[in-house]
C-alpha cells in the first residue's frame, strides 16, 4: 500500500535514488547528495517547527510499505524570493500607433518580474515511472493540499506552481536557444545545473532587463512560451481541478508556466472535511477513493481509503489505521481523490 508521509533523515538514500530518475528541467530534485542531503535537513527542521514558518520547506516522500521503498516525492516550500530574488517573465502588451501614418500595433512583451516573491510554492512533483498508473500520481500530487487545508495559517494567501517547460526529443528548449543561451554561451542543460546549484539569480541578473517584444524570437520559441514538458502535462491538469490558473507568468528560462491560487479558494479549503476515525465496517466503504490525512504537523501521512466520512466518522480498517499511526477516536482530515466538479478555473 502506498502512503505519503514527511520525509525523514533516513530517506536520504531513497531519495536520491530518485533524483537519479529525474531528466533536465527540475531544478529542486538533482541528484546530488550533499544538496539532498541539506533539503532533508531543512524539511526536518520544517516539521519539527524548529525554523521560521518564511524559511520551511515541507518535502514529503511516497512510501511502497510493502517494498519499504520510496517511490514518489513532492513539496511545498513557504515562501519563496526572501533571500534572493524570484525572477519570472511577465506577458505584456505594448502599443504602438501613429494616427498620422494609420499605423496600430500591439506587440507581446516579455517582463522581468518579481511579482511573485513571498509566494508558497508547490515544487518537486516526481514519481518512479514503475508506479504511474491508476490513481498514483493524483494521490501524490493532491496530498499537499490536505496538508495546506489542515495548516493555511502556515502559509501566505499564493500559491504558486512553475511548471517545467517544453523541451524537445534531446532535451533542448527552444525559448533558451533563442534568448537565453546569447548572454551565457552554454546549452540548456548547463544552465539547468547551475540554477539547481543556486545560481538561478545569478544567471538572471545578466538576462536583459528591458522589455523583450516576443516577435524578437524565433517561430520555434514563440510557440512553446506558456507550453509544459509533455511529462508535465497530466501534473498540470491536476493542478488546474484543484483551483490553479495561469495569469501570464512564464520561467525565465524554459519559458514554462506559473501556475498559482489564492489559498483560501483551493478545492481542499472547500471539499475537505474533518472526522473521527471509527472501527471498519462493510457499510462504510464508497465507489470513490478519498485522501485520509493524519492531522499532526511532525508525522503528516496520507493515504488513499474507499472508506469516506459520514456524520463526522470514518471506519478505516486496522491496516489503514497503522499506515496513518492513528487509532479509533483519532481525528483525521478527508477529502475525495478526484474532484466532484471536472475542474475549477478562475472566477
Amino acid at each position: 500500500m502506498l502512503i505519503i508521509r514527511a520525509i525523514a533523515e533516513s530517506d536520504i538514500d531513497g531519495l536520491l535514488a530518485l533524483a537519479q530518475l529525474v531528466g533536465p528541467g527540475m531544478t529542486t530534485l538533482k541528484p546530488d547528495r550533499r544538496a539532498l542531503g541539506a533539503r532533508v535537513e531543512i524539511a526536518c527542521a520544517s516539521f519539527a517547527e524548529q525554523i521560521d514558518p518564511t524559511e520551511r520547506d515541507y518535502l514529503f516522500v511516497m512510501e511502497d510499505s510493502e517494498r519499504g521503498a520510496i517511490v514518489g516525492a513532492c513539496a511545498v516550500r513557504a515562501a519563496v524570493g526572501l533571500h534572493e530574488p524570484f525572477y519570472n517573465y511577465r506577458i505584456g502588451t505594448l502599443v504602438h500607433s501613429s494616427k498620422e501614418l494609420g499605423v496600430f500595433s500591439q506587440l507581446d512583451t516579455l517582463y522581468l518580474s518579481n511579482d511573485l516573491t513571498g509566494s508558497a510554492e508547490l515544487c518537486s512533483l516526481f514519481l518512479h515511472p514503475d508506479y504511474r498508473r491508476g490513481h498514483h500520481g493524483k494521490l501524490l500530487s493532491r496530498s499537499r493540499f490536505l496538508f495546506i487545508a489542515q495548516f493555511p495559517h502556515l502559509f501566505p494567501e499564493r500559491l504558486i506552481a512553475e511548471m517545467r517547460g517544453y523541451q524537445d526529443e534531446a532535451g533542448r528548449s527552444p525559448f533558451w536557444d533563442s534568448l537565453g543561451q546569447h548572454f551565457f554561451r552554454m546549452d540548456f542543460s548547463r544552465a539547468d545545473d547551475l540554477t539547481s546549484l543556486g545560481k538561478k539569480s545569478f544567471i538572471a541578473e545578466l538576462m536583459p532587463r528591458h522589455p523583450l517584444y516576443v516577435a524578437y524570437l524565433t517561430g520555434a520559441a514563440q510557440e512553446v512560451i506558456g507550453q509544459v514538458h509533455r511529462d508535465t502535462a497530466p501534473a498540470q491538469r491536476l493542478l488546474e481541478q484543484e483551483g490553479m490558473h495561469f495569469e501570464g507568468y512564464v520561467d525565465i528560462f524554459d519559458a514554462g508556466p506559473t501556475l498559482q491560487a489564492r489559498v483560501s479558494e483551493l478545492r481542499a479549503l472547500r471539499e475537505s472535511e474533518l472526522a473521527i476515525v471509527d472501527d471498519a465496517r462493510a457499510a462504510a466503504q464508497s465507489e470513490d477513493l478519498w485522501m485520509v490525512a493524519r492531522l499532526g504537523l511532525p508525522d503528516f501521512r496520507v493515504i488513499a481509503t474507499t472508506a469516506h466520512p459520514n456524520r463526522g466518522r470514518i471506519e478505516l480498517p486496522p491496516q489503514e489505521r497503522d499506515l496513518l499511526h492513528c487509532r479509533r477516536g483519532d481525528p483525521v482530515r478527508a477529502m475525495q481523490l478526484v474532484p466532484r466538479r471536472p475542474q475549477y478555473g478562475p472566477r
